[in-house]
């Protein structure tokens, strides 16, 4: 006499395992590779105006972009020089959290300094 659930289906059946079960744990999986690709990078890049203190360029730097004083110089001299200057390049949101970050900090101690993201 076989024993039954109170669905009406055999023990095995309502345990969840069966014969195709068996023959999956059998089988060998094969690995595949995953074709993500990587996220759009963005350029953050500081622009030159004629009114914000070179000093406080290289603050900036230094406080956002984790850059030593002679790395944060040579770029705050580039902005000085050419009109702008790359500050690093990351993913999306990261760039728009240190543009936000950047603009805010320069707003709160008045100075129109600008930062925008470029897609590469």
């Amino acid at each position: 006499m076989r024993l039954m659930s109170r669905f009406r289906f055999p023990l095995e059946a309502a345990s969840g395992y069966n014969e195709s079960m068996a023959k999956q744990e059998s089988s060998v999986l094969e690995a595949r590779k995953s074709t993500l690709a990587p996220p759009p990078l963005y350029t953050v890049v500081l622009l030159n105006d004629d009114f914000t203190p070179m000093d406080f360029v290289v603050c900036v730097l230094q406080k956002f972009f984790s850059m030593d004083r002679e790395q944060a110089t040579q770029i705050m001299l580039k902005v000085h020089m050419e009109g702008r200057g790359v500050c690093g390049i990351y993913p999306r949101d990261i760039a728009a959290t240190k543009v936000d970050q950047v603009s805010h900090f320069a707003r709160e101690n008045q100075h129109p300094l600008a930062c925008i993201m470029e897609e590469n």
